[in-house]
Parts: C-alpha cells; sequence; structure tokens
C-alpha cells in the first residue's frame, strides 16, 4: 500500500508540474467608450471592446467583466472593483478603447463625460495610465494593459492652457513598462496616431481578435504578429508599440491543451488584404493614362503598388518628353535645312545648326531616359510578379493545410468511441508547434522593409527601393558575415527582417574611402599636418625629403627667405 501510495503522489506531482504556467485563474476588464458627450462620437471602441470581451469569454477566462461608454466616476469604481477580481489571479488583463492623451509626458484615457476645458482638468476629469496598471497590479504571472486609445485628440483645440510649460501632444507617449511582468500594448507609436477604421472594427483590434488568443502562442510574438498585420492594413501609416518586463519563459494568454478540437473550429479561409488595391491598381493599367495613375497614386499614397503606379507613370512622362524632343530636334534640323537652302547668312546658319545639336542632345538624353524607366518598370513588374507567385503558394498552402486539419480530426476523435474516452488534448497537442502558429502572410513591400532595416544596422548604402537588386543582395551577404547568419541573399525573407530588426545597433562597419576615415555614423576627411602625406593605407605620413624640395619654391632653392600665411608659401 505504501508503494502504491508513493505512486499515486508521484503521478498527480508529474501532472501537475507539465501543466501549463497560465492555467490558473484568469481576469479581464474590457472598457469601450464611443458615446462622447462634449466631442464628436467614436463609431468604433463599443464594438471593438464587445468583439474583444467575445474573445477572452471563448478563450474561457474566469471572468471578463466589458463596459461600454464610462463616466468618470463609474470607469474609477470599475478598476477599483477589478483590483479585487484580479487578487489571486495569475493572469490580467485590461483593454480600452476610445480617446486617449498625453499631457506633459503621462498618458491618460479619457472618459465619456470629461470636458477638458483646461489642461489642469485632466487629473480630475481623466483616467491616468498609471491607474489601468494599478488595477492589474494583484496578478502575478502577467499584466497586460492593451490600449486602442492613440486617436487623435479632440479636446486640443479648445483646451485652455494654464502653464505655459505644459505640452499636451498628439496620440500617446511611450512608457517603460517599470512593474515585474508587465506588458504594454499601444495602436500607434510614440506621437502618432491611431486610425478607427473604416469597417466594423479599427485595424489594432482587428489584428488582436486574430492572433491574440492563438493557443500556446508566446504574447511578444503574438503582438508582432499584430504589428505586421496593422502595417500592411494601413499602407506603414500605423505601427504598435509595445513595452514589457517579462522574463526568458513564453507567457501565452491560451494553453495549448485549452484550444478547442480543430474539427470544432476549422481554419478560417485566407483573406487577401490587398484584393481590393490590387483591383484598383488592374483598372488604372487598364486606362493607362496619366490623370488614372495620379489618380491611384492620390488613393494609395504609400506601398507596393503605389511605387508601380508611380513607375508607370514615370514611363508615361519619359515617353511624352521623348516625343516632344523629337519634334524639337526634327523641326531644327528642317530650320537649320531651309536657312542652307536659302543662302542665308552664315551667323544665322551657325545658329540654326547649334540650335538643331541642342535639339538631338535633347532627343538623346530623352531617349536614355525612358530606356532607364522602363528598365526600373520592367524591375517592379517582376517583384510584382514574385510577389503575386508567393501570395498564391501561401493560398494554396493555406488550402492543402485546411484540407489536411479536415481528415485528421474525424480520425483524432476516434469513429465510434465513446464520448468519455475521447480525451481531446492530446490530440491538439500532437500538432506541431509550427502547425499552431498563424500563418503570416508576406507583405507586398518586403523588400522595401527588409532594405531599410539593412540599411538601418548600416549594412545598406544608397536609395531602397521595392525591387530586390544587386545592392540588396550584397547588403544581405554583408549582414550574413557580420551577424553570422546564412539568409538566402537571393531573395527577401519575413525571417531575414525578423532577424535584421531584431539587432538594436549598427551591424556592419562603416567602409569609408581613401582619404576619410570612419567617426560614428559617417565618414569625415583625414587631414594631415603640414610636412605629412596620406600614404595608400589611409594615414598621414612625413613628406619624402626629394619631394619636399620638389615643392619648394624657387626663391627658397636659391636662398631667398620663405614664410607661410593660412597655409600657403610666400618666399622673397
Amino acid at each position: 500500500m505504501r508503494r502504491l501510495g508513493a505512486f499515486v503522489a508521484i503521478t498527480f506531482a508529474c501532472c501537475f508540474a507539465s501543466a501549463p504556467a497560465h492555467a490558473g485563474k484568469r481576469v479581464a476588464l474590457v472598457i469601450g467608450n464611443s458615446a462622447y458627450q462634449n466631442v464628436a462620437a467614436l463609431p468604433n471602441p463599443a464594438n471593438d471592446a464587445a468583439a474583444v470581451a467575445d474573445m477572452l469569454k471563448k478563450a474561457s477566462f474566469d471572468l471578463v467583466i466589458a463596459k461600454q461608454d464610462l463616466k468618470s466616476q463609474d470607469m474609477r469604481r470599475a478598476l477599483r472593483e477589478f483590483t479585487d477580481q484580479a487578487r489571486g489571479a495569475d493572469i490580467a488583463v485590461i483593454y480600452f478603447a476610445g480617446h486617449g492623451l498625453e499631457v506633459n509626458g503621462s498618458n491618460y484615457v479619457v472618459p465619456v463625460d470629461a470636458m477638458l476645458e483646461r489642461d489642469a482638468d485632466v487629473e480630475d476629469e481623466a483616467v491616468s495610465l498609471n491607474r489601468l496598471l494599478f488595477a492589474a497590479e494583484p496578478a502575478s504571472k502577467l499584466r497586460l494593459v492593451i490600449l486602442d486609445a492613440c486617436r487623435d485628440n479632440p479636446f486640443d483645440k479648445k483646451m485652455k492652457r494654464m502653464v505655459a510649460t505644459r505640452a499636451v501632444s498628439r496620440g500617446l507617449v511611450g512608457v517603460e513598462a517599470n512593474r515585474p511582468n508587465t506588458f504594454i500594448a499601444f495602436a500607434a507609436k510614440e506621437g502618432s496616431t491611431a486610425a478607427d477604421g473604416d469597417g466594423e472594427h479599427s485595424p489594432f483590434t482587428m489584428a488582436l481578435l486574430k492572433h491574440l488568443t492563438t493557443p500556446g502562442l508566446d504574447i511578444r510574438k503574438a503582438f508582432g504578429y499584430v504589428r505586421d498585420d496593422v502595417m500592411s492594413s494601413t499602407g506603414n501609416r500605423q505601427e504598435p508599440y509595445t513595452t514589457n518586463s517579462l522574463g526568458g519563459n513564453d507567457v501565452s494568454l491560451v494553453a495549448t491543451s485549452a484550444a478547442p478540437p480543430v474539427a470544432a473550429a476549422p481554419p478560417a479561409p485566407a483573406v487577401d488584404p490587398n484584393a481590393s488595391l490590387r483591383r484598383d491598381y488592374e483598372m488604372a493599367e487598364r486606362v493607362g493614362t496619366m490623370d488614372a495613375w495620379d489618380s491611384f497614386i492620390a488613393a494609395h499614397p504609400s506601398g507596393f503598388y503605389s511605387d508601380l503606379a508611380r513607375a508607370q507613370r514615370n514611363k508615361l512622362t519619359a515617353e511624352a518628353e521623348r516625343v516632344s524632343a523629337a519634334a524639337k530636334a526634327r523641326a531644327a534640323d528642317e530650320d537649320r535645312a531651309r536657312l542652307a537652302a536659302e543662302g542665308a547668312k552664315a551667323a544665322e546658319q551657325k545658329r540654326a545648326a547649334e540650335k538643331a545639336k541642342v535639339a538631338e542632345a535633347a532627343q538623346h538624353a530623352a531617349e536614355e531616359k525612358q530606356r532607364v524607366e522602363e528598365a526600373r518598370l520592367a524591375v517592379a513588374e517582376a517583384a510584382k510578379q514574385q510577389a503575386e507567385q508567393q501570395r498564391l503558394a501561401a493560398e494554396e498552402a493555406k488550402k492543402l493545410e485546411q484540407a489536411r486539419l479536415a481528415t485528421v480530426a474525424p480520425s483524432a476523435q476516434g469513429a465510434g468511441a465513446p464520448e468519455a474516452a475521447k480525451p481531446a488534448a492530446p490530440a491538439v497537442a500532437a500538432v506541431a508547434p509550427s502547425e499552431t502558429r498563424p500563418e503570416r502572410q508576406i507583405p507586398p513591400d518586403l523588400p522595401l522593409q527588409l532594405q531599410s532595416e539593412l540599411k538601418r544596422v548600416g549594412c545598406k548604402t544608397g536609395d531602397v527601393g521595392n525591387d530586390w537588386n544587386a545592392s540588396a543582395r550584397k547588403a544581405l551577404s554583408l549582414f550574413n558575415d557580420n551577424a553570422g547568419t546564412r539568409f538566402d541573399a537571393r531573395v527577401a525573407s519575413l525571417d531575414a527582417l525578423d532577424a535584421v530588426r531584431g539587432k538594436q545597433g549598427r551591424v556592419c562597419p562603416l567602409d569609408c574611402d581613401r582619404g576619410f576615415r570612419a567617426s560614428g555614423d559617417r565618414c569625415v576627411r583625414v587631414a594631415c599636418d603640414d610636412g605629412f602625406v596620406l600614404n595608400a593605407n589611409g594615414s598621414c605620413v612625413k613628406r619624402p625629403e626629394r619631394e619636399r624640395e620638389r615643392r619648394a619654391p624657387a626663391a627658397a632653392r636659391r636662398g631667398g627667405k620663405c614664410f607661410v600665411t593660412n597655409g600657403i608659401s610666400f618666399c622673397e
């Protein structure tokens, strides 16, 4: 019996030891403020908060408190009550959607009844970020605060400044997560604002709904996917910002074992976020006029397809300039021939000949410009085709994965087996981590993003663009040599982008031309003292005796007196 008791005790200990770190109590407070009383209402925060609350409930959170359109007193009461609810919890999540503002380096979220007639009213009428962090403080393993509140400050224009040095800025200011096990997420980085969105939800919340409760996904990785989705859907105009004080272990909101059976929740079909953008581009391409490309660029000012549209427009401009230059050259040549035939004065014929020569040179320049623009467009079109092939391959892989999961799910349940004898958790646990991770869509401007990051770490020189040319391949090869990585330099990849983004400072050493030396992040000219010259290694050495004699003024060689003023030698 003693041996049996010891065996049972060891078995229970192993089971509890292998349980996920976040299998304990999880609580959440979700607030969406839309119906502002003293400024224009916001359409999406109420919808965003309702969707986030529903997501957390489906993730089997122990408690989800959903609040909408809270006044100042109600918001403070809700935070006070949530502090008690978070006591003894492993994970506490606070989500706020609505208006937020930054005053003198501190962030605030705004209740719906706030008036904020003066900057001094912020402390009384708004709620500080520190107050939200304090409400989540009792949680032991993760305190997560999410702010979809970086919109334009509607109170700024009418707010009176009581203290001249107090600054009221757009968006929210970036802060550091000073408390342990804290994670703070902003919809947009410091000094910028977040889009409320044209659809049912803001771009930031749409990405949260897609990635945040993925079973077993570390929260830092989840918000990395959120960042990529938001930048892709907003044309790189909005970039979320996060800060955390988490340790080295993975922290996820939902344990892998807590995921429902695969058959109960089949993966959603892949959605192409650029479908509408691509249709607009194809329409402009069919029209093919300057006005069509100008309209497209005005509607989509940045991104991969915008660069393609500019290349198309530049090609049309170069063609028009070539035609005009050819007409001018032809007219100048005809004028020259006419004057020669009429026996005009030599001076007139000479002027006509010079004019024809200039026009011919302009024609050659226009033709060369057209060839250059056509070559650039060909490169851009090749990049477009490559991106399209990658998109189609990703969609095909998604379909194959859905088909595989559809066939695996029934067999995992066991045909005809009793319901009580079907352990769902082992079937999900058998899926490899790479299969549970959501598939990242390849952004159409991946070459541009990777080149920008390579330039930031000092491996790329010159201009950056969305074509993966020889200069870009050389830059990635330099990064591999200096960072110890082995990425394929022939293509731009998401893995390479993640690796370069992970580097904080310069990776590739600064390479200066002869006669220059590295000083920080730039090259400065090497200046040698009088009597010294620059050698082949770029160092200052004493000038050879014969050269000094040869360079000495003739008067000095004859015994005359010489002197130097402002670096210039004078001899008597």
